[in-house]
């Protein structure tokens, strides 16, 4: 519903605020990207969603990828599981990377999963197997890190939901917040008391109330979205549905979020306080599925007019797209996906498919579109680029790569 006597935004606006918000208005940075960029654009996402998938690269490593430019991974993996993090893993936006200072605001979730308000099979199993819970607690307090093969009592195939009752007790006590991830093995996490791994500082800041951590995440939402809908800011970090709408209502009461209409986004919106507002847009970058410009697939159709779903779980001859397909943002608009895979063994990045988004010409984004692609082959440490027939953006920007 929009509201009377509000001011209203053009659709273009909007888009342009977002992408400031986001950090992906303005083109990269000529130099190296640094820890303390890495910190300070985590800071200002508020969450970098984790994901299991690797035939391209994780997808953590690539929000930092596609507004920094190429940076060192190895400065990422050191504020999240070095000596002294800056990040911690919690469930903000799904499986998540946060600012470590955020953490007292996520204890009301914590508690809500002591209570039992987790997803429905761990809420289950915290209830029927709480004394076998607390002896794996106690094992980690008494031998140090754990992971979930530690508990495997037999071999087990591997896949996120295959769990045995020793990995099921960690993720509850990881929802609970008993314990955090010390650092990861590959992609297992290494589980340790929040004590052993959070700094003395964080552990030590009181608890928020619930209504005080709840309007905090949306604000930190509102600045990383820059303008929102009350389902967008919700959704950027999961929270419940009362008890936003009355946060937001206090916001908006002490200036901190202006209620505003969007041109064509059929429902009412809110701008926060301190947004930019850029005349143009001119950065390109490649996005993750997984990005937070485009994790919240209602949003990322309303900004860009383009429909996005994952397929990696839709059988092959069912897929429209691909298997782990990237969006190209050239300016301010989405002009082209890409189905990427790192073949490591011969050193090559393959685009398996390439696709021109409606309205976008072949000429004018495949010479963007192979530049991007050059650079992000360097950045993973590949030799070249392949491109196969697949998609009709594809023979364009074969031939664009070949004649580099």
């Amino acid at each position: 519903m929009l509201l009377p006597d509000t001011r209203t935004l053009s659709a273009s606006q909007a888009r342009r605020i977002a992408l400031a918000a986001q950090g992906l208005a303005d083109t990269r940075p000529a130099t190296p990207a640094k820890a303390m960029h890495i910190r300070r654009l985590v800071d200002r996402l508020g969450v970098v969603q984790i994901d299991s998938v690797n035939v391209l690269v994780r997808t953590h490593y690539l929000p930092a990828y596609s507004r920094l430019g190429a940076y060192s991974r190895e400065h990422l993996e050191a504020e999240a599981w070095g000596r002294r993090p800056s990040l911690f893993e919690y469930w903000g936006h799904e499986a998540s990377l946060l600012p470590i200072a955020s953490q007292p605001l996520f204890r009301w979730r914590m508690q809500r999963a002591r209570e039992g308000e987790t997803w429905g099979g761990l809420a289950t199993f915290g209830r029927e197997r709480r004394p076998y819970i607390d002896d794996v607690l106690k094992r980690i307090e008494r031998e140090g890190p754990v992971t979930g093969g530690d508990f495997a009592e037999e071999k087990r195939e591997v896949g996120w939901w295959n769990w045995s009752d020793g990995k099921r007790a960690l993720e509850w006590l990881f929802w609970a917040g008993y314990i955090t991830t010390r650092t990861r093995r590959g992609f297992e996490r290494v589980y340790d008391l929040v004590e052993r791994v959070l700094p003395a500082a964080i552990l030590n800041t009181p608890t928020p109330t619930e209504a005080d951590a709840h309007r905090e995440l949306l604000r930190i939402a509102a600045r990383a979205l820059g303008v929102a809908t009350e389902t967008d800011l919700r959704d950027y970090f999961r929270m419940p549905v009362a008890e936003t709408r009355a946060r937001l209502a206090e916001l908006v009461e002490a200036g901190a979020l202006e209620p505003v209409n969007v041109e064509d986004w059929g429902k009412a919106a809110y701008l926060v306080a301190d947004a930019r507002f850029p005349r143009r847009a001119t950065a390109s970058a490649l996005l993750s599925p997984f990005d937070n410009l485009i994790f919240f697939r209602e949003r990322a159709e309303r900004l860009f007019g383009t429909r996005i779903r994952l397929e990696i779980y839709t059988p092959e001859h069912k897929r429209e797209f691909g298997y782990y397909v990237l969006l190209f943002l050239q300016g301010e608009a989405i002009t082209a996906r890409v189905d990427l895979k790192s073949d490591r063994q011969a050193g090559v990045l393959r685009v398996q498919a390439a696709h021109l988004e409606p309205g976008a010409v072949a000429t004018r984004v495949a010479p963007a579109l192979a530049a991007e692609l050059v650079r992000m082959a360097g950045w993973l440490g590949l030799g070249g680029e392949s491109v196969a027939e697949k998609g009709d953006l594809a023979p364009a920007l074969a031939t664009e790569l070949a004649n580099r």
